[in-house]
């Protein structure tokens, strides 16, 4: 594990592409087999495969407590060191460095081990026995040794591997293709696994596997129709972009299993879809949305969030908010041959679509034969349509947001399925609903690149029933690196208080927030918050006076009730 720190360590230190993949290759090349695939998932920043359902379980009070009982330190220690660093491994090697933490060198422990430890912590009961564990390994790291370790059980890798890099230190490392490890990777969803294969010379053996979740084809945001048309055209595939729950859905006879987009299994919280599923015919792999879904009218995002994350829902639960499973993509389908009057299975292996071309998905998925919505059952085809020309894309997009739909997926009908990718054969098409204007009362220090500048905000707009500001959002994104660095500095000299990374600050700064949709919240003092808020513009240009108020907020929020009752009953009266 002490040569994996030092390569992270020197990783982070160039940002030359070419010279992290060659530090990466020579690193790999040296590796045993039962080393290579644990090393290669660690330079991810998770301490299991991806695709693993196993979390370690620990948190920041875990790691205090574990680095508190190595360097007899306190816990305040460790939030002083991460407040100046913004980085929990840097602050654990900080503190553990300035207690004069220095093991044998012979005692540190090797990858294997590591993984062990972090399997043994997975499945321990309990903060304390975890703490324990860590704080075992930890005693036999030197300070560099314990930043590699906190890097990966914390996720905070923090080395600038962008996406494909590992791919590509894997090919050069082991002489093999960049493309057949980039397809490998794509099929087994693991690149422990595909770093394996290429280490043997096996990456062509790589087959597609049910249960085995990949990551989901991503789009890129775009809000331009002509943009759009330029990037994708001159005819586009557009379907509704679904408010709900993305979702695989793996079915292998009568086992089905549902997989949500960071790859959990998440079958138990909607167990009418895996019912449902279980009675179809054929064997492979999905690629869809869960969705809220009450008399052919989709429910609002916040009534799905009230079935999230419950393993076993009441009855009660179903009736309230029923769900169905609206289908996008046909992933892959499971060879079947003939064999009497049916079809059975050649064997367990899937036979992959990624690679054909969205038209031939779409018409495979359209020939599956399930049981859809209008007929009974709990399915449903996405809507799916051809765009030509800017008008027709708005109009497009129009139509779906008055099915209550966020906007629009538009897609390249010949584009190929990408796990994980983010490139620009699927746009997401979305528009804000309103701007409002807040006033900014506290910032908060960054993460990552933004390290060291004050790049988080939390916002309020005016109730002038009180007279007080009440908050309703928090945002991370849209000033430029320029105007956030100028702020810092303003908000530094214009602090009331300050908490650990918070700061409350003088209420005076005026930003526009751009936002989808308004939900009742608890979370803040409005009684509101703003889905997927973000600073469309500072506007310097107004003082706090000037900012919107609450009863604009509850307005906005009546106004989108009202237009939802309206569409509920315009679908009754169509029904009756």
């Amino acid at each position: 594990m002490r040569r994996w720190s030092e390569l992270a360590e020197r990783v982070a230190a160039t940002t030359r592409t070419s010279e992290k993949t060659a530090l990466l290759a020579e690193y790999l090349r040296m590796l045993s087999p039962d080393e290579l695939p644990i090393a290669v998932v660690f330079l991810t920043g998770r301490p299991f495969p991806e695709a693993d359902q196993r979390a370690t379980g620990i948190g920041w009070a875990t790691i205090a407590a574990a680095v508190s009982a190595i360097a007899d330190t306190d816990r305040a220690d460790l939030a002083t060191a991460y407040d100046r660093f913004s980085d929990l491994s840097a602050a654990v090697g900080d503190v553990l460095a300035n207690a004069g933490h220095a093991p044998d060198p012979a005692a540190s422990p090797s990858l294997v081990e590591v993984a062990s430890t972090f399997a043994a912590i997975e499945s321990a009961g309990g903060p304390a026995r975890k703490s324990t564990l860590l704080a075992d390994l930890l005693v036999r790291c030197d300070p560099k040794t314990a930043r590699g370790v906190i890097r990966v059980i914390s996720g905070e890798l923090r080395i600038g591997l962008r996406e494909g890099l590992v791919d590509a230190a894997i090919a050069q490392a082991f002489g093999r293709e960049l493309d057949e490890v980039k397809r490998a990777g794509m099929l087994t969803g693991d690149i422990g696994r595909t770093a394996t294969l290429a280490q043997e010379g096996g990456l062509a053996t790589a087959e597609l596997a049910l249960f085995h979740p990949l990551k989901f084809m991503l789009a890129s945001p775009a809000e331009d129709a002509r943009e759009i048309l330029t990037r994708l055209g001159p005819e586009v595939w557009v379907e509704d972009k679904y408010d709900g729950i993305r979702c695989q859905l793996h079915r292998l006879g009568s086992e089905v299993r549902l997989y949500s987009r960071d790859l959990h299994d998440v079958s138990g919280q909607f167990p009418e879809v895996v019912g449902a599923a279980r009675d179809l015919t054929w064997d492979g792999i999905l690629d869809g949305e869960v969705l809220a879904y009450r008399d052919g009218i989709v429910l609002p995002f916040i009534a799905l969030q009230s079935r999230l994350g419950r393993k076993d829902p009441s009855k009660a639960l179903l009736e309230e908010v029923p769900v169905i499973y609206v289908a996008f993509d046909v992933l892959g389908l499971r060879r079947h041959a003939a064999q009497g009057d049916g079809a059975v299975p050649t064997d367990d292996a899937v036979a992959p679509m990624l690679e054909e071309p969205l038209t031939d998905r779409r018409l495979a998925l359209e020939h599956l034969g399930l049981p859809l919505v209008a007929d009974g059952g709990a399915f449903a085809l996405s809507h799916l349509a051809t765009a030509g020309s800017v008008d027709a894309l708005e109009a497009a997009f129009s139509e779906a947001r008055a099915r209550r739909n966020e906007g629009l997926m538009v897609k390249d009908p010949t584009s190929r399925y990408s796990p994980g990718r983010r490139g620009y054969g699927w746009l997401k098409m979305k528009k804000a609903l309103a701007t409002i204007d807040c006033v900014v009362v506290g910032v908060e220090v960054g993460h990552g690149k933004r390290h060291g500048v004050l790049s988080d905000y939390t916002f309020a707009v005016r109730d002038e029933e009180a007279d007080r500001l009440v908050t309703i959002g928090k945002a991370y994104s849209g000033l430029t690196d320029a105007e956030i660095a100028t702020m810092t500095r303003w908000f530094e000299e214009h602090t009331i208080s300050q908490h650990g990374r918070y700061r409350l600050v003088e209420p005076t700064v005026v930003v526009e927030v751009a936002f989808d949709v308004i939900l009742r919240s608890n979370r803040h003092t409005s009684g509101f918050a703003l889905r997927f808020p973000r600073i469309a513009h500072l506007r310097l240009d107004k003082s706090a006076a000037e900012a919107d108020t609450l009863a604009t907020v509850r307005e906005l929020y009546e106004g989108l009730q009202h237009g939802a009752e309206h569409l509920v009953t315009a679908a009754a009266r169509k029904a009756g």
